[in-house]
């Protein structure tokens, strides 16, 4: 073989490695890699007293604001009827010193009646009076008649003086009564608003011995079982966000230009065997400070030791789990 023909064969054989190569850089399904995660909450429980009932099992999944557990609240509802019999005490005694000031109105009543009365009658005898006044005059009438009526005015006078009298004397010790009756009423309406609130707290505690879930989510761990005693703060088990899931793959600083917050990307969840799913992502955060790649993480450089953490948010339909191997193009 002349050497321009195997010159010339050596420039082609080197075209095409380069062009395969290029093509291979071009056509790659990923651009990093990384493990699902998934937000973690930790319930703990927010009373103290045994817990009776807590049947949910590690892995199943739970609703938002779901009923997993309770602590027993046997002594809080005893107070709290304890409480509400001492409201319905007041509340009698309340009707009773109700009635009292009733009673004392009825009496300041009866005698501003007695006054009026007697003031009519009066006024009556004297419309009586002047008429019999005329009749002795013309001699129609004895003057017998004119002095009863006279006579009757003084007496209805006396009693009204006496009336009011009378009156002007209760009157102070009415109004004293009725000042005292409202103060123990005052007083009351405070106790039972004292003990309204006392009630108020214990609904608040009987609430808090419920265990909810505080999202939709998986269980991961159980620390207690039913029948054990907890304390305030005791933690309870732990959850997983079941629908918002997301993957923290590894970049290099080469890569970092072409990658910012809110990005649109697309997700693949391994699932062994270059079995593959799609998924819909978004760049969720970007760590402003490199590490040294992890051992089980891939990523477009091989040659790169430091790296940067990417978190890229998914909406999980059911498949995708915690710990899952998955892959990124960006």
């Amino acid at each position: 073989m002349k050497p321009m023909k195997r010159f010339s064969r050596m420039l082609l054989l080197a075209s095409s490695a380069a062009l395969l190569v290029a093509c291979d850089n071009s056509d790659k399904e990923y651009d990093a890699t990384g493990v699902f995660e998934a937000t973690e909450v930790t319930v703990s429980a927010k009373t103290t007293g045994e817990l009776t009932s807590f049947t949910v099992k590690e892995g199943d999944k739970v609703e938002q604001n779901a009923l997993l557990g309770m602590v027993s609240t046997e002594q809080l509802k005893l107070k709290h009827e304890q409480l509400e019999t001492n409201k319905q005490q007041l509340r009698a005694n309340k009707r009773q010193l109700s009635a009292s000031k009733n009673a004392t109105d009825s009496k300041r009543l009866d005698l501003d009646k007695q006054v009026a009365s007697i003031k009519q009658q009066i006024a009556n005898a004297q419309r009586e009076q002047h008429r019999f006044s005329e009749l002795v005059k013309d001699g129609a009438v004895p003057r017998k008649q004119l002095d009863d009526i006279n006579d009757q005015i003084a007496v209805l006078q006396r009693q009204l003086s006496a009336t009011q009298d009378q009156i002007s004397s209760n009157n102070a010790s009415l109004a004293q009564q009725g000042s005292g009756i409202d103060a123990q009423m005052d007083g009351i309406d405070a106790q039972m608003a004292g003990i309204d609130v006392q009630q108020a707290q214990i609904r608040d505690q009987m609430a808090d011995a419920e265990v909810r879930a505080p999202l939709t989510s998986f269980v991961l761990e159980k620390y207690v079982e039913q029948g054990e005693f907890v304390t305030i703060g005791k933690p309870l088990l732990k959850l997983a966000d079941a629908d918002n899931m997301f993957i923290r793959a590894y970049v290099s600083s080469a890569q970092l230009e072409n990658i910012k917050v809110g990005q649109n990307v697309t997700v693949f969840a391994d699932y062994g065997d270059k079995q593959l799913k799609a998924y819909d992502g978004t760049v969720a955060w970007i760590s402003d400070k490199s590490e040294f790649t992890p051992k089980t993480i891939h990523t477009d450089d091989e040659r790169a030791d430091l790296v940067y953490a990417v978190k890229i948010a998914i909406k999980n339909d059911g498949y995708v789990k915690i710990g899952m191997y998955g892959k990124v193009k960006f």
